[in-house]
């Protein structure tokens, strides 16, 4: 039964992480070439599948307005304090960054389910993986570090405290609950 489940799982979780992955290239490479309106239109059409393939698409909505909610409030933080700069002159985060936020959320229930394992497994994963993630896109050239080591420091700590709220609201809001079988979920 479990060998039957995983097979029926292993494509949703390869498209959902494979389509995460294609996002974030279309979000940082169309940012960092002059294109920012590049990924989140591929993004849209992420979520769309993402939202069309869920049992319960309201809920998933939810938490994709959520995430976006919270990156905007966090990305535009990191950019008024001066710790982050994404070239647009603004104060505000670029909307480029936010469809990130709620492409990322489009993995919680399906891809990233095993962080819902524990908080603290989400904790260091949003700690090391955060600034991991930022690090790439500045060396593609869509972000710059203001402060250096303090940027990347602000943004693990930030990261650390976030990912574990996402987390615990997708448990709440998970469209996907039955996608992906409890016994995956503890392998």
């Amino acid at each position: 039964q479990v060998q039957r489940n995983q097979r029926a799982v292993m494509p949703l979780l390869a498209k959902n992480l494979i389509l995460f992955k294609a996002g974030w290239l279309a979000c940082v490479l169309g940012a960092a070439n002059g294109m920012p309106w590049l990924g989140p239109l591929a993004d849209l059409g992420i979520a769309a599948e993402h939202l069309r393939s869920a049992k319960a698409p309201i809920e998933e909505l939810k938490l994709l307005v959520l995430a976006a909610a919270i990156g905007t409030v966090w990305e535009s933080a990191l950019v008024a304090t001066n710790l982050l700069d994404y070239g647009t002159g603004s104060s505000l985060a670029p909307y480029w960054i936010i469809a990130m936020w709620v492409l990322f959320a489009t993995t919680l229930n399906i891809g990233m389910n095993w962080l819902k394992r524990h908080w603290i497994i989400a904790m260091i994963a949003g700690g090391v993986g955060g600034p991991l993630a930022f690090f790439s896109g500045s060396k593609a050239g869509a972000v710059t570090f203001v402060e250096g080591t303090n940027s990347l420091i602000a943004i693990g700590i930030g990261w650390a405290l976030l990912l574990p709220v996402l987390v615990i609201a997708s448990k709440r809001l998970n469209g996907h609950s039955d996608s992906v079988p409890l016994s995956l979920q503890r392998a």
